[in-house]
């Protein structure tokens, strides 16, 4: 059985490997993804709704952010923590 293998990197040291981690390997690519989403779910709860306008949330997420993905990832449509991040904060955002 193939295994999905996650990861987790840092915005703030993009490009620098030596600050990934490995979150976990999990037995469905179901199972990965929910574990992707739960580390930028982190990120977001932090935050009170409706008080940042979505440029600064995303701004925020972009330089002190997480970015989980699937090394093994193959099953059709890739995630992307940064879409999913997108999505988080639309739903975290100040409506002016």
């Amino acid at each position: 059985m193939k295994r999905y293998e996650v990861y987790v990197d840092d915005n703030y040291h993009m490009g620098d490997e030596s600050k990934r981690y490995k979150l976990g390997e999990f037995d469905t690519r179901e199972q990965a993804v929910a574990a992707c989403k739960k580390v930028v779910d982190e990120y977001f709860e932090r935050l009170k709704k409706g008080e940042y306008p979505l440029s600064e949330i995303w701004d925020g997420y972009m330089y002190y952010g997480e970015d989980p993905f699937i090394s093994n990832d193959d099953d059709g449509e890739k995630f992307s923590a940064w879409e999913y991040a997108k999505e988080k904060c639309g739903e975290y955002a100040r409506v002016d």
